[in-house]
């Protein structure tokens, strides 16, 4: 491992401290599943406090539930430089999904700690709340709140498969802060977190260096039929709504595929109903979603793909409701921060490149209001949000390395 400076952070430290994290909400196939605003999203939220607390750290808690814990810098004046990601994960999620950049950042503040040192700038710590959107379905929601994409009256109300609302569930767990889910003055936003595609591995890449992340347009599919007995009707008088929902999810990869490499497409979550093996489904729900580096690519599909497949749906004899649940333009990061990222992994001699998000992240939000750069480091094969996700610890000190000097050199700018 190639470094050139004597402030090392803790790759063992840090490495055990993933792991502590990882027993929580831990699943027999080696992942995790910590579901926001649980009772086990409320053991790694305490977990995480007595971290911060032990350190010195001030920890706040904002109304939407995003976590921010605070070292204070020499000069009380400056606006503080922040890092972080998220704690949640999906139902069958991985170790590192989020944990990473939560924990590497934990290890920065231990680093900053161990060798005496003060920045300049108050340094704070964030975890923001449901970032993966796996519960309520909604992601981003803690720093969308936090950045005024979306009201804090609109997410209490969103509700889980089982009808609590989000207000219920931090009520639930006592996360519900005493301080403003709002925007506060501050410096910077930086964000470690695993690659969750195949790019560094594939290149022999130590780092990305993240320069932006793809636009996204996300919808919520309803698609009426008529439920009818499924040995009784002829072909001639069935209205399958199931039947339709695969010629639409048909024509999501269509789109998808067209649009090569860059180009994204999925059906992630399908609800049939009366889901019973001989009735012929009356009701399909489902989630629809679209990526792409270039927004205008994303543009045109939020333009057409909905008459494209009404008609589709319509030629089934069935009915759509297609709701819009948001478009994310492609957002570009902070050239001075993602210039830190660089300069350090340059320094370090970590063979790095420049990469375009594929997923979305608290990040995106952020970098609407504050200068924000995001490092990625490789994980296994590319795969993420899944049990089997991985990485090796050196590619988790690698990344904490190149995250902590960053955060350092923006703080004492």
């Amino acid at each position: 491992m190639s470094t050139s400076t004597n402030q090392r952070i803790n790759g063992t430290r840090l490495w055990s401290t993933l792991m502590a994290m990882a027993e929580i909400g831990a699943t027999p196939k080696g992942g995790v599943k910590r579901l926001t605003l649980t009772e086990v999203d409320k053991a790694g939220r305490q977990r995480f406090t007595e971290w911060c607390e032990a350190l010195g750290l001030k920890v706040r808690v904002d109304a939407i539930g995003n976590m921010f814990a605070r070292r204070d810098g020499r000069d009380p004046t400056r606006k503080p430089v922040l890092l972080g990601s998220h704690l949640d994960s999906q139902p069958t999620g991985g170790k590192f999904d989020g944990a990473l950049g939560v924990i590497a950042g934990l290890e920065v503040m231990r680093t900053l700690n161990d060798l005496g040192i003060t920045t300049e700038a108050p340094i704070e710590l964030v975890n923001w709340t449901d970032e993966e959107g796996s519960r309520f379905g909604h992601s981003l929601m803690g720093s969308g709140v936090w950045a005024g994409v979306y009201t804090q009256d609109k997410v209490y109300g969103l509700k889980d498969l089982d009808g609590v609302t989000v207000g219920e569930a931090l009520d639930s767990i006592g996360y519900k802060g005493e301080h403003p889910a709002k925007p506060f003055p501050a410096d910077a936003y930086f964000e470690l977190h695993i690659e969750q595609g195949p790019f560094l591995e594939r290149e022999g890449k130590q780092i990305g260096i993240v320069t932006g992340a793809q636009a996204q347009v996300w919808y919520d599919a309803v698609i009426t039929g008529q439920d009818a007995h499924a040995g009784t009707t002829p072909p001639s008088t069935r209205k399958d709504a199931l039947v339709a929902a695969a010629r639409v999810i048909a024509k999501v990869d269509e789109m998808m595929r067209a649009r090569g490499d860059d180009g994204r497409g999925t059906v992630g979550r399908l609800q049939v109903f009366p889901n019973s093996c001989n009735v012929v489904p009356g009701e399909v729900r489902f989630s629809i979603e679209f990526r792409h580096p270039d927004g205008a690519e994303i543009e045109g599909i939020a333009k057409s793909f909905p008459a494209e497949v009404k008609a589709l749906v319509e030629e089934s004899g069935c009915s759509l409701e297609l709701k819009e649940l948001f478009v994310i333009a492609a957002q570009p990061f902070d050239k001075e921060c993602v210039d830190l990222v660089r300069q350090a992994a340059a320094r370090l001699g970590y063979p790095a490149r420049e990469i375009i998000s594929g997923a979305g992240h608290d990040a995106v939000y952020v970098a609407r209001l504050i200068p924000t750069a995001m490092i990625f480091t490789p994980c296994k094969d590319g795969l993420s949000h899944n049990e089997a996700e991985s990485i090796l610890p050196e590619e988790a000190e690698v990344g904490c390395q190149v995250l902590f000097e960053a955060v350092v050199a923006r703080a004492n700018r």
